[in-house]
């Protein structure tokens, strides 16, 4: 090869080519560290009603590092969606030098047991929240499926004008419920839909005539329901011994 030119030539070219791309690539990134191109505005594309700008600069101190090019995006979008009211965030670049931020916030459709707040995604997040809401509670992995009971149940209970405090899954499949007035009504395993609907097509002539207070339901049965009275209730109409 060192007696023949041309493929000396060649040679030559190929490593002229391989420095000069090199130099090059070590031109790019240093200009893409210049000053000149750094961050300068974090826009926010909606209002929030969670998360404050306190957590947002907090943030954007802690994990925004390095210019326009250089910046982690995964690195800020990571430390966003660790802020507890965080459920997905979205980032991207807007030349010449603003990072865009678009947070989707978690709206809590119910209390999970006594520590947890759960959306309507059946996603379950821990966060600050002190106003009223329902309680759900099951076992791990029925989350979507009490959020769809929840749901139903809430509207058919509606239709009569009773409102659903809480919502409990056993261990073993069995579904009860809580009203707002604090009635407990007990579904059972089977068919909880079905009886749940006989109960309300009937509560109206039955229980929501009685005009006291009902401790729980119990919907266990082929062909009706048992009530329980408050203990008040209950000694108020026994008999009288003389």
């Amino acid at each position: 090869m060192w007696d023949n030119p041309r493929a000396l030539n060649a040679v030559a070219n190929l490593l002229f080519a391989a420095g000069l791309g090199a130099l090059l690539m070590v031109a790019v990134v240093a200009v893409a560290h210049l000053p000149a191109f750094a961050l300068r505005t974090v826009e926010l594309t909606a209002p929030l009603e969670r998360v404050t700008a306190e957590q947002v600069r907090a943030v954007v101190a802690r994990e925004v590092r390095g210019t326009f090019f250089t910046v982690d995006l995964e690195r800020v979008r990571s430390g966003f969606e660790k802020l507890p009211w965080v459920r997905k965030a979205n980032l991207t670049r807007r030349w010449p030098a603003t990072l865009v931020v678009e947070l989707e916030e978690h709206v809590a459709l119910a209390r999970w047991g006594e520590d947890a707040l759960i959306n309507r995604y059946g996603e379950r997040f821990k966060a600050a929240f002190d106003g009223r809401l329902p309680v759900l509670a099951g076992p791990d992995g029925s989350e979507h499926e009490m959020i769809e009971r929840y749901l139903r149940f809430r509207d058919l209970l509606a239709r009569v004008g009773l409102g659903l405090g809480e919502l409990r899954l056993s261990d073993r499949g069995a579904w009860e419920l809580k009203l707002d007035q604090g009635t407990v009504v007990k579904l059972g395993r089977e068919h909880v839909e079905q009886r749940l609907a006989r109960f309300l097509a009937a509560y109206g002539e039955s229980v929501g005539r009685l005009g006291v207070s009902v401790e729980y339901v119990d919907l266990r049965y082929s062909h009706g329901f048992a009530v329980r009275v408050s203990r008040t209730v209950r000694e108020t109409l026994a008999p009288k011994g003389t």
